[in-house]
């Protein structure tokens, strides 16, 4: 299993949520973030003052998936949550080594669905 963390804008999350459940992926955990990264924040300007906001609001989307799955749900996530900006996101991949149903008691991939 593999969780796949993906820090995306927050008005592709409709796009990305939709294709997530088209391949079969259908529960996440989203969470509302601020980050920056390369382009480092954004300089607004407002009436007699400029102020460096270091921080851009992002979704995080945090998804367990069974390792035939990561593939199809990294892809899915990079082409709906693309726009060709700046700040597009990251996605992170890392190796989970239990899941725990609280519910039932099921663990492992049984757990997922």
């Amino acid at each position: 299993m593999k969780k796949i963390e993906a820090i995306i804008k927050p008005f592709k999350l409709d796009d990305v949520k939709d294709r997530l459940d088209e391949i079969g992926v259908h529960g996440m955990t989203v969470s509302d973030v601020k980050g920056f990264g390369r382009g480092g924040g954004k300089a607004p300007i407002y009436p007699g003052a400029e102020y460096i906001v270091d921080f851009v609001p992002k979704i995080k989307l945090e998804i367990v998936v069974p390792d035939d799955l990561v593939h199809s749900t990294i892809e899915t996530i990079t082409d709906a949550a693309r726009t060709g900006h700046v700040g597009d996101g990251k996605i992170f991949v890392s190796s989970i080594d239990e899941a725990i149903r609280i519910r039932t008691g099921e663990s492992g991939p049984d757990a997922l669905s």
